[in-house]
């Protein structure tokens, strides 16, 4: 019994790793970052949303998605349009807080990629 248990245990573990990777994932660009903090004011319309950022629509929803698989965002209909909000965003306050505090020391030296843009403007 004592294996199962274990074998259960590991399972519920590496369920929890991917939750986790999948949020910092979502929290890791620049873009999406982005979106929350538009999305901190109220819902908004992808058609919005674009208009705000300056970016093509395939672009926002691709970020949407992920955002959404994360659990960051939700999303209701209303008539044919899809309206986001932020899933938790006490939570989601907290969370980049805490990163915030945590990531300080190192983020001086942090060398950008994937095209990411830095923080001087350049890619």
């Amino acid at each position: 019994m004592a294996i199962i248990e274990s074998q259960i245990h590991a399972m519920e573990e590496a369920q929890q790793r991917l939750q986790l990777a999948a949020l910092f994932h979502a929290l890791a660009d620049p873009t999406r970052l982005l979106i929350l903090e538009h999305l901190k004011t109220g819902e908004h319309k992808v058609k919005d949303l674009t208009e705000h950022l300056g970016l093509a629509q395939s672009t926002v929803s691709a970020h949407l998605s992920c955002l959404k698989d994360s659990g960051l965002v939700s999303v209701r209909s209303q008539g044919r349009a899809s309206l986001y909000s932020l899933s938790h965003a006490q939570d989601l306050a907290a969370v980049q807080s805490q990163a915030l505090r945590l990531g300080r020391p190192a983020n001086r030296n942090h060398q950008w990629h994937e095209g990411h843009p830095s923080p001087e403007g350049g890619v």
